[in-house]
């Protein structure tokens, strides 16, 4: 899927550690819009369908995660990972997965996976509207590379995972992309 241009504007409710706030849940709502997250930034994002399903994570959060110092070093400022779940989903989601370094963004509405064309519906699994996986690569709002998986479509029986990996994405800031996805995560876990 190729896709181009700035990343849409959006509104994202999260919830921000506040100490000044009493209590055993010192956290404050806080909106972030688009240009909060990716102005004047590198930036890697990725999607996925739900916070706690298996792929996402075994597999896809974790390698992000174990892959963050690397990605850091080739110049991305920032890596997020967006679902189609609220706040409180995602911050309990990330503490169980022990996540240090991933932004976990909330779409709850799913206003920025909709505008982004990306709004899929998985009702055949009970989640209701949720995200199709990709992952893409944005500097200072611009869309640079985007990997989308096959088969998008509503009420899709499977779940495609392989081209929103960690692999591929580090495979494309490295240059060596054109080896493909299974190439590249086989010399990446080598």
């Amino acid at each position: 899927m190729s896709f181009s241009g700035q990343v849409p504007h959006a509104v994202f409710k999260t919830r921000v550690r506040d100490e000044s706030v009493d209590g055993p849940n010192p956290y404050r709502w806080e909106d972030k819009t688009t240009d909060d997250i990716f102005g004047g930034k590198k930036v890697v994002l990725f999607s996925l369908p739900g916070a706690f399903t298996p792929t996402c994570s075994s597999n896809h959060l974790p390698r992000y995660d174990e892959l963050y110092e690397e990605f850091k070093s080739l110049g991305v400022d920032e890596v997020v990972c967006i679902s189609v779940n609220d706040a409180f989903v995602m911050f309990q989601w990330g503490k169980q997965q022990g996540n240090k370094n991933i932004y976990l963004l909330p779409d709850g509405n799913g206003e920025f996976t909709r505008k982004m064309g990306m709004l899929v519906d998985k009702s055949n699994l009970g989640f209701g509207m949720r995200s199709w996986r990709y992952s893409m690569l944005v500097n200072d709002g611009k869309i640079e590379k985007l990997f989308a998986e096959a088969d998008f479509a509503d009420q899709c029986p499977t779940d495609p995972f392989e081209v929103s990996d960690a692999d591929t994405m580090m495979a494309y800031l490295k240059g060596t992309e054109a080896c493909g996805p299974s190439e590249a995560r086989k010399a990446f876990e080598g």
